[in-house]
């Protein structure tokens, strides 16, 4: 199975740009023309789909997804909103029913996919909450040997780039206690970040994706600000089988030549 990741869209309404400058539309049109060139059997979109949460971004974020040829699955980030988000995407089958967070299970894959709703309203940081994880044990408990991978926006772990890293997922330490139990997880996948970093975390491994427009600038020095810059876009393929297990590569976006055979 291939699963492919986007992340952080940040779409805005048709003809605007994001600050002014960033074609975030165009960004994802051409993600979009690069999964169908690369044929995943699923694509998920883990949060930041737009950038201020108004009906007509996702109406223009949908308008997009909707070209892609394999079926996604949407989740919230701290840009988002839920009820809107929703209802943009209300006949999407994994919802789960009545309000409150949008958490849910995919089952019917070969991979199972769960998606954590980590946005909290008005905050860029993340937090998931007791209930939440309570579902989260209890859904992890009903299939323990079936391979699962797990998707919060928000980054669980110190990057080094300071000022991000004080808007990460603010219980992560109680979502890794809920980990430690089941090692049936091969993975968790984030976004926020708006950088590929992968870290080895509570008994798994955790991956942010970049964003499919721009960047956030890798400083990691202690007193360096938070700064965006339009280095490639990408996305994440993670590619599973029974044998080789959970396997992750980094696609970038864009055109850089013709694929040239070694000689």
């Amino acid at each position: 199975m291939m699963l492919a990741q986007i992340s952080d869209c940040h779409v805005v309404e048709p003809g605007r740009l994001l600050f002014d400058r960033i074609d975030t539309a165009g960004h994802l049109a051409a993600a979009v023309a690069h999964l169908n060139r690369i044929g995943p059997d699923f694509v998920w979109v883990t949060g930041d789909l737009v950038d201020s949460g108004r009906p007509a971004q996702y109406a223009h974020l949908r308008s997009m997804l909707d070209r892609l040829e394999a079926p996604y699955a949407v989740m919230p980030g701290n840009h988002d909103a839920r009820e809107t988000l929703k209802a943009a995407f209300a006949d999407h089958p994994y919802w789960r029913e009545g309000p409150g967070n949008l958490h849910y299970a995919i089952e019917d894959l070969p991979l199972r996919l769960i998606a954590l709703d980590s946005l909290v309203a008005g905050e860029s940081g993340g937090r998931i909450g007791e209930a939440q994880l309570a579902w989260l044990e209890a859904k992890l408990g009903e299939a323990r040997k079936r391979p699962t991978v797990i998707a919060v926006h928000h980054p669980l772990f110190a990057s080094g780039i300071v000022e991000m890293d004080t808007i990460n997922l603010a219980d992560a330490e109680a979502l890794g206690a809920v980990i430690e139990r089941h090692p049936q997880v091969e993975r968790i996948l984030c976004g926020h970040i708006h950088r590929p970093i992968t870290a080895r975390w509570h008994g798994t491994v955790v991956t942010t994706a970049p964003s499919v427009a721009h960047q956030v600038a890798l400083r990691l020095g202690p007193k360096d600000p938070v700064s965006w810059i339009m280095e490639p876009p990408a996305c994440q393929l993670h590619r599973w089988s029974e044998d080789s297990g959970l396997v992750t590569h980094q696609s970038c976006i864009g055109d850089y030549g013709p694929m040239t055979p070694f000689e």
